[in-house]
């Protein structure tokens, strides 16, 4: 049995751990990226727009909401992917004072280009790992992940 200092020090390892892996993604992800001239917020915000398709697109506060980001954020990243032709601003047609962004074609095609570059990302980083290594820590971050944010952390005695 752990003591209560062991285990803290044991978390603390982890969480480090986490982050590092955390960093190395982000690093990992924007190399893959930069060939296609987006950053990983612009892709996050472009699957994001993606998710709409077909239904109504989103206002900016919709995609500040869903990203948890202040709305000056996603208008910076709305203006580098209008520029770059993925996403456009059209007037709502039942209230023309409220703006949706719309997925262009050119943006269709640039998160084509970004699954694959996501998914060469994502083989780079699992490389060392074997088949049943991978379905464990799948196991465990489908564990961390669908946790509750509020939920006390378990303690062993």
């Amino acid at each position: 049995m752990r003591t209560a200092s062991e285990t803290d020090s044991t978390d603390g390892v982890l969480a480090e751990q986490l982050l590092r892996l955390t960093r190395r993604l982000h690093r990992i992800q924007k190399h893959h990226l930069e060939p296609l001239g987006i950053t990983p917020a612009q892709s996050r915000l472009l699957r994001l727009v993606s998710h709409y398709d077909g239904d109504r697109p989103p206002r900016m506060a919709d995609l500040a909401a869903r990203l948890e980001v202040v709305p000056r954020a996603v208008t910076t990243l709305v203006d580098g992917l209008e520029a770059a032709e993925c996403v456009r601003r059209a007037p709502d047609p039942a209230n023309r004072r409220v703006i949706r962004i719309e997925l262009t074609d050119t943006g269709r095609a640039t998160l084509r280009r970004l699954r694959s570059a996501r998914t060469d990302a994502a083989e780079e980083i699992l490389a060392p790992l074997t088949a049943e290594q991978r379905d464990v820590l799948g196991g465990l971050l489908n564990a961390l992940t669908d946790a509750p944010a509020d939920a006390p952390p378990e303690r062993r005695c």
